[in-house]
């Protein structure tokens, strides 16, 4: 594109002394009648295939303007001669430089834009028509020019630097006729820096020639404005008329199709006709059918998403259910802090509880062991008769004769407290013999209320909601109410009994399942609360109840049972009938009617078989003591040698009572091993082998067999008894061989009755035969 002239350019004045700011605007400013030489340059199309023609033109441009530059310079030589008129043919030159300067920038801006944007056959058609219009002037034109641009400048339309004028005028004509580049340099000049004083004449002159120069300006630039309009306007039109003829030049380069009469097609018939017709009806039946299978399908996918909405809209809003959540959330972290807080004080307080306990069971282990000890070293030494030294042995004595005065107090209070309650049948020696001192009592009794008071300052500062069995299980009711399938999937059943271990352990703190009168656990609160939590579980499915329903067993193996062992390996005390009555209800309670879930049971439940196991067999080393006497010293009944035997046969028989009463409980090998192995062979059957026949060795047999389970004798078709009895039979006839030749005849019936019961219906029946008793003989045939 062409660039516009500017529209004011004024020449400056004689008097500056910048001589290349005057001639350069002036120049350009009074030269529009030079702008046709560059104008057909401009007209040029920006691209195509004028390309050549444009670039070869500004390579001829460039070295014209080489050469121009030098004399178009504003600096004069010193010597140049001051011109006389003020012509325009310096500026014109000036302007025909100037616009070479510009269409060289122009053609090299649009031939890179050429090159990156025209491709087309079309376009280059458009491009060579065009370049054929442009003018390009030959080398005499241009050398015409150049001379015309040298005579301007040599007028004098400018203030020379240099005095002489004259001189230097002469030498440029001179120099422009031999050789345009011969002009000396600027170098060589040298340069006035003060003005030459003027004439008052030649100041008006000056004055008058200025005024007339800017009024030819002011036309040349309106007229210069005209003749770029005009430019821009033919350039608009030419490339109006280029796209014209490029439009219509595509058009009428497509060929027209036409149709040819002279090829024939095959001959069609019905047939052919039909199997097409018939092939793009099944090729639209199967693409009906696939269609209507994804209709199906969609409608399908939208009834489901219906439904899906439906259900949704029809549910519980979910930003409640987001609240229970996190409600349930900060509930059980508080709680599981609460615990962990709480759970120190609880093991303090049940380590107190179990050290007092504990502490008194030892005391009367100790005091029973003790009085053994010194009672029976008392009567060998009275058997020996032996007198006590006083060298030394005189404090043991008095010590002796101390306990067994506490042992004969004892005796006598436990007598009159039988008297009173009308219990006459009551053996010496069956006796637990546990009464404790006024001072052991009232130091045992403080004790344990201090605990009971710590105890109950453990969730003093706690609210129920984190304390009370009853409301924690409340929580999670309403979780398994509102949400089962969470609450299931979260697997609570098995959460509840850690959380509640610690609950329960506070109020198992003040219970003894030693005492005869100690509060079940089915009276317990906290069974109670669980026992309504898995009643009212969920009936949606049998395996979600049995799941809520495994946390009652669950509890009571993780909380009960290693209490259950602990009482028996530490306090228990397998003489005390009245202890081992109590644990067997409790044990009797947890293993069989709250065993539901053997595998999860069974490791607890053998924790505890196997304690129990150990702690008789310890008992019946450590306690059971029969001595045997000469007969002489036994056979007064009321000598301490045949009263203190008789106790300790009594308290055997009372041992081996309590040892079998885990019958159901203990497996059948454990019991006959320790009742009948340990204790009635190796210690009773000796006692009573010993023993005088009479009424007492029958009384003490009959109490024997009392004893025994009932269970190891329902069969019917045995005619022998169990092995491990096999010498107590013996010695039932033994003793029946003896009464047999004495008074007591009549005291053979009962160990018949006795060998009966045992089922030893072949020895019976041979001492029957033997004895000829056929009496006794019905008594067998009604078994």
């Amino acid at each position: 594109m062409a660039h516009r002239p500017k529209r004011t350019f004024r020449q400056r004045r004689a008097d500056s002394s910048d001589s290349d700011g005057a001639e350069e605007p002036s120049a350009e400013a009074e030269a529009p009648g030079q702008q046709t030489v560059p104008g057909p340059a401009e007209e040029g199309p920006p691209s195509g295939g004028g390309r050549a023609e444009v670039a070869e033109r500004p390579l001829r441009l460039r070295s014209s303007r080489g050469r121009g530059r030098v004399w178009a310079s504003s600096r004069r030589p010193a010597g140049a001669a001051p011109r006389a008129d003020g012509g325009s043919g310096g500026p014109e030159s000036r302007r025909v430089d100037l616009s070479t300067d510009e269409e060289d920038g122009a053609h090299h801006s649009s031939e890179s834009k050429d090159d990156a944007s025209s491709s087309s056959d079309s376009s280059s058609s458009v491009e060579e028509e065009f370049s054929s219009v442009v003018d390009i002037p030959d080398a005499a034109f241009i050398q015409a020019a150049r001379r015309k641009r040298e005579l301007a400048r040599a007028q004098d339309d400018y203030i020379s630097l240099d005095v002489k004028h004259t001189s230097t005028t002469s030498r440029v004509k001179k120099n422009s006729d031999e050789d345009p580049e011969s002009e000396p340099d600027d170098c060589e000049n040298r340069i006035p820096f003060t003005p030459k004083p003027q004439t008052l004449r030649q100041r008006m002159a000056e004055e008058t020639t200025t005024r007339d120069e800017e009024t030819s300006e002011e036309g040349q630039e309106d007229e210069s404005q005209d003749i770029w309009e005009q430019q821009q306007m033919r350039k608009a039109v030419k490339i109006t008329e280029g796209r014209d003829l490029d439009l219509s030049h595509s058009s009428d380069s497509k060929p027209v199709k036409k149709f040819d009469t002279s090829i024939s097609f095959p001959p069609v018939n019905l047939e052919i006709i039909k199997k097409q017709l018939n092939t793009r009806l099944t090729l639209l039946q199967d693409t009906h059918r696939s269609h209507l299978r994804e209709y199906e399908k969609y409608i399908q996918d939208v009834k489901s998403s219906k439904s899906a909405i439906q259900n949704l809209e029809n549910s519980s809003n979910q930003a409640l259910n987001f609240k229970f959540y996190k409600s349930m959330k900060t509930y059980v972290e508080n709680l599981i802090d609460c615990l962990n807080e709480k759970i120190i004080s609880i093991q303090e307080i049940e380590s107190s509880m179990h050290a007092l306990l504990l502490k008194q069971a030892m005391t009367f282990m100790k005091r029973r062991q003790d009085e053994l000890k010194h009672e029976s070293t008392y009567l060998q030494e009275l058997s020996r008769k032996a007198e006590a030294s006083t060298n030394g042995s005189l404090p043991a004595d008095e010590k002796t004769q101390w306990i067994l005065a506490e042992i004969e107090s004892r005796r006598a209070q436990r007598r009159q407290a039988r008297a009173l309650s009308g219990n006459c049948d009551h053996q010496e020696g069956a006796s637990s013999d546990d009464e404790l001192s006024s001072a052991d009592m009232t130091d045992f009794q403080k004790r344990h209320g201090d605990i009971l008071q710590d105890h109950k300052k453990i969730f003093e500062d706690v609210h129920d909601d984190f304390c009370n069995i009853q409301n924690v299980l409340l929580k999670f009711q309403q979780w398994r109410e509102k949400f089962p399938d969470s609450y299931y999937e979260a697997f609570i059943s098995l959460c509840i009994p850690k959380l509640l271990n610690p609950l329960i352990r506070v109020q198992l703190i003040d219970w003894n399942p030693l005492k005869f009168d100690s509060i079940g656990l089915k009276q317990m609160p906290w069974f109670t609360s669980i026992e309504e939590f898995v009643d009212s579980s969920m009936e949606d499915s049998k395996k979600e109840e049995s799941s809520d329903k495994k946390i009652l067993s669950a509890v009571i193996n993780k909380t009960v049972i290693p209490r259950l062992t602990a009482f028996v390996e530490f306090i228990w005390d397998p003489l005390s009938t009245s202890q081992t009555t109590s644990l067997i209800t409790h044990c009797r309670m947890i293993l069989e009617e709250h065993s539901t879930c053997e595998n999860e049971v069974s490791k607890g439940k053998q924790d505890l078989l196997k304690s129990i196991a150990s702690r008789m067999k310890n008992a019946i080393e450590d306690d059971v003591f029969i001595p045997l006497y000469p007969k002489s010293a036994v056979e007064n009944k009321t000598s301490p040698h045949s009263k203190f035997q008789e106790r300790r046969f009594w308290s055997g028989i009372k041992l081996f009572r309590n040892i079998l009463l885990w019958n159901g409980l203990l497996p059948d090998d454990t019991l006959q091993e320790l009742g009948l192995g340990k204790l009635l062979n190796r210690y009773l059957i000796i006692a009573l082998l010993n023993a005088t026949p009479g009424p007492d060795v029958v009384k003490k047999c009959n109490q024997v067999a009392a004893c025994l389970p009932e269970k190891w004798f329902e069969n019917s078709a045995m005619r022998t008894s169990i092995p491990q009895l096999e010498n107590f039979i013996q010695c039932l006839l033994q003793s029946a061989h003896k009464l047999s030749r004495s008074e007591f005849r009549d005291e053979i019936k009962e160990i018949i009755l006795i060998l009966v019961k045992i089922k030893a219906l072949n020895q019976a029946e041979s001492f029957i035969e033997e004895y000829h008793l056929d009496h006794l003989k019905s008594v067998i045939k009604e078994v």
